[in-house]
């Protein structure tokens, strides 16, 4: 956050905190062309870059204060999402789907020191790139260096902590690969 003096500057208070749901939803539309629901709770910044098409829909948080959250064309963010973006920022590709209650959290505290408490400590932020075509299923939780492939699943609760590659399903705690996604024409021809 850009300071005058150590401070907070007043104009990026003001906007972070007092501009009202409906005002965020049109500026929103105005902008990009995205549909923001009044219900959610948009930190709007310049560090909020919504492609054309993306949907935040009610109960949503999205914290851009610390970093960039640039998402693709025709995404979308069912209820109850929450997205904080730290420093390293958080890339989505065209076309991403977020199911309901979905975590996407691009920073991590810092823990080297056992006689400081974490809080105390600061933050680190690598960021998290999700590639484009890609469903991350209800209640799943991608942390800070996470990188999901292009066309890939996450199926339902799972975790996402590293690299994944592309065309894959992925399940479990940390997510690992169940499955090779393929297209229909190498399905039939096998």
């Amino acid at each position: 956050m850009t300071t005058t003096g150590g401070k907070p500057e007043p104009r990026r208070l003001l906007r972070r905190f007092l501009l009202p749901s409906p005002v965020v939803s049109l500026l929103g539309w105005w902008r990009s062309r995205a549909w923001i629901s009044t219900r959610a709770e948009v930190e709007w910044s310049d560090n909020l870059r919504l492609g054309a098409g993306t949907v935040v829909s009610s109960f949503t948080k999205i914290k851009t204060t610390e970093g960039l959250l640039q998402t693709g064309k025709h995404c979308g963010f069912a209820t109850g999402c929450f997205v904080a973006t730290g420093s390293g920022g958080i890339v989505l590709g065209d076309h991403v789907v977020c199911g309901p209650n979905v975590a996407i959290i691009a920073t991590n505290y810092r823990y080297g020191a056992l006689d400081v408490p974490f809080d105390q400590q600061g933050t680190t932020s690598v960021g998290v790139r999700i590639g484009r075509n890609v469903w991350i299923g209800a209640n799943c939780t991608i942390l800070d260096g996470a990188i999901i492939g292009d066309n890939s699943i996450v199926v339902a609760n799972s975790l996402v902590n590293r690299r994944l590659p592309p065309n894959v399903i992925v399940q479990g705690n940390p997510a690992r690969v169940i499955l090779q996604r393929r297209t229909e024409e190498s399905d039939t021809r096998s």
